[in-house]
């Protein structure tokens, strides 16, 4: 087997668990690993719930899922352990403290990422508060691969329904153990009013579990469309590509939503740092953001302005 830091590898596996504002910021990553790499297999070990974005994607040859056993779990981690070895280089993109461990179980392959024994390990000092996006293209340029400017996403803009042009997008869900980070549904239905009274139609887009949201925007604003529970996140990913704008909290669908070019007004509270995690967007005025330590206290009137 071949896999010195200096041979052409010819087995590869990424690996990128979650969450998805995490996942979909690794889009440029992947790429720009597919590139360095055209010849060889590919296989990317995430979560469930990115299996069928990842399948989709034109980067991986396979796609295998980490079921992310207990470290109690014996007969868990034997299979954990199956599906790391046989590579000849590793790139760990997740970079955690649980993928760290799997570097042992993997059997030490050349490794790209945080372990400081690892062949290509990512040595920068600054790495934990530096953003994900800056961070993972330091990590590939110290394991000798170019970075990409901006991911193809064609394969993915073009999915979802066609809806009635101009549209806009609002997500006012985020983690449920995390509610700090939810800017109250009640505003979202008083700016969706806005949206109408200026020809903009509000889609609400969320998990199905964020419906009882959805229904409290559509009491201050009946013109409103639910799509909550109803689209996966590559028809997800085509209602932004093609939306006015989206307006939304702290959270995944935001990541996306920037990744294919949206325009998008993110709300940060004291739970989230948007010097680390906000999304980025590749065009200048793309991405705004508006911080309050509580966002109960952020008023409809100055997330509006913010949009017109």
């Amino acid at each position: 087997m071949s896999g010195g830091p200096g041979l052409d590898p010819q087995r590869i596996l990424v690996i990128r668990l979650s969450a998805l504002g995490d996942f979909v910021q690794s889009f440029g990553p992947f790429e720009a690993i597919r590139r360095a790499h055209p010849n060889a297999c590919i296989t990317l070990l995430t979560t469930r719930p990115f299996v069928e974005l990842a399948r989709l994607a034109p980067w991986f040859d396979r796609v295998e899922v980490d079921h992310r056993p207990r470290w109690t779990d014996l007969a868990g981690l034997r299979t954990l352990r199956r599906q790391l070895r046989g590579y000849d280089r590793v790139y760990d993109l997740q970079t955690s403290g649980r993928t760290a461990r799997y570097f042992w179980l993997a059997g030490r392959p050349v490794w790209s990422g945080h372990v400081g024994r690892a062949a290509l390990p990512h040595a920068n000092p600054w790495r934990n508060i530096m953003h994900t996006r800056p961070r993972q293209r330091d990590q590939l340029r110290m394991a000798g691969v170019t970075p990409v400017d901006r991911p193809d996403l064609g394969w993915l803009v073009g999915g979802g329904p066609r809806l009635p042009q101009p549209y806009a997008l609002l997500v006012p869900g985020a983690a449920p153990h995390r509610p700090a980070k939810r800017w109250p549904a009640g505003h979202y239905g008083q700016l969706a009013a806005q949206m109408v009274a200026h020809g903009i139609t509000p889609i609400v887009v969320g998990s199905a579990g964020e419906q009882p949201l959805a229904a409290q925007i559509l009491r201050h604003c009946p013109q409103a469309l639910d799509l909550t529970g109803q689209t996966s996140l590559p028809d997800l990913a085509g209602l932004a590509a093609r939306a006015w704008g989206a307006v939304g909290n702290d959270t995944g669908p935001m990541h996306l939503a920037a990744e294919v070019g949206c325009r998008c007004l993110v709300l940060f509270s004291r739970e989230s740092t948007p010097a680390r995690t906000a999304p980025l967007g590749y065009a200048p005025g793309q991405v705004d953001v508006l911080w309050a330590r509580d966002l109960a206290v952020l008023s409809v009137q100055r997330v509006a302005a913010a949009l017109w």
